[in-house]
């Protein structure tokens, strides 16, 4: 037996620099297939570029020289990103540090693609009837040109969605923490959840608008329904489902049933409180453009509506794809939030 010991002693050293090397080895192809994705990212946004220059559009589309510049910087990225790749020296932090920029290579070379076809079948071939498809220069030009009508409706969506999300998720998660804890009001508040609860937010459209004196205030309002449903609903359900010997344990050393709410019973729930969150916030984005487009005077519901009557089809391009970037990005943020406060649960639920 101490034979074998000392023979696996002797020979682990060079089994774990036989790991090592095999685990550096894979690295370094790694970051040779990525600078490969990168070379023809970059060749694809130079061609791109030569598109743009040497196929004429059939109609004087402006802001092309400025389309062209951006496409050479995209094609600058990839190159560099190719060339750190190369160099990159034999560390993992620097290995790992390269690696992720290059794994955004393949979306940037896919992107190369999709924005080249999209500018023939619209600028140059117009396969797709005008005005309802724009190609990428008018995009830019609504950026360049109407950014005071579209940074004016980003804040006032921004702020309407603030308070109505706000409220909301507070009302819904008092509410859910409520059910969850007495019986008493679970008899009374659960029934009436579950009947006004699975209703669609827009259909109280009309009371809202009645009811409440400003069309703001109705918006908010609707939103603040739309996302007190699902915060309500997984709040109690994880006060309930929190174990009992938690409230043993507690009580026996003592504990108060205000200690034993915000000490243990939320504290446990808060990995469902947040997924009710993220529900409640994607609810609340389908009610805030609905209840802009209905009478609000301003924010990305109405600019969308004030396009489609010009039939200025770039404008809402421009609008739809802002809406996307504000709505991606509350979501990141809400995991972040997540993720720092439930660090146990780190990576558990993906974004």
């Amino acid at each position: 037996m101490s034979t074998q010991l000392e023979s696996i002693a002797t020979h682990a050293p060079a089994v774990d620099a036989d790991l090592a090397g095999a685990d550096q080895t894979g690295r370094q192809r790694g970051l040779s297939r990525g600078a490969l994705i990168a070379g023809l990212a970059a060749v694809a946004w130079l061609a791109s570029a030569a598109q743009t220059e040497w196929w004429p559009s059939l109609d004087d589309w402006p802001y092309t020289k400025e389309f062209i510049a951006l496409k050479l910087v995209l094609a600058a990225f990839a190159i560099a990103t190719a060339i750190a790749s190369v160099r990159a020296p034999s560390s993992v932090k620097a290995t790992t540090r390269t690696g992720a920029w290059l794994g955004a290579m393949p979306w940037l070379l896919a992107l190369a693609l999709g924005v080249s076809a999209w500018e023939a079948v619209t600028a140059q071939l117009e396969w797709l009837p005008r005005p309802f498809f724009a190609p990428p220069q008018a995009l830019i030009g609504v950026f360049a040109e109407d950014y005071p009508r579209l940074g004016t409706s980003v804040v006032h969506s921004f702020g309407l969605l603030a308070y109505g999300y706000v409220l909301g998720a507070a009302a819904g998660f008092v509410t859910g923490v409520s059910i969850g804890w007495s019986q008493a009001v679970s008899y009374w508040v659960h029934p009436v959840l579950r009947l006004i609860g699975p209703l669609p937010a827009t259909a109280w459209l009309p009371l809202a608008f009645f009811f409440f004196p400003s069309s703001f205030s109705a918006s908010v309002f609707l939103i603040a329904l739309a996302t007190a449903f699902p915060v309500a609903v997984l709040t109690w359900s994880g006060v309930a489902g929190v174990n009992s010997a938690y409230y043993d344990i507690a009580r026996t050393l003592g504990a108060r049933p205000a200690f034993l709410i915000l000490r243990v019973a939320i504290p446990a729930a808060l990995p469902s409180v947040f997924v009710g969150l993220f529900m409640g916030l994607g609810a609340s984005f389908s009610v805030l453009i609905v209840a802009e487009m209905m009478g609000v005077k301003a924010g990305l519901g109405w600019y969308l509506q004030w396009a489609q009557g010009w039939a200025a089809y770039s404008n809402m391009y421009a609008a739809l794809l802002v809406m996307a970037l504000m709505c991606s990005g509350l979501i990141t943020l809400l995991f972040r939030l997540r993720d720092r406060l439930l660090a146990w649960q780190k990576g558990l639920l993906k974004w």
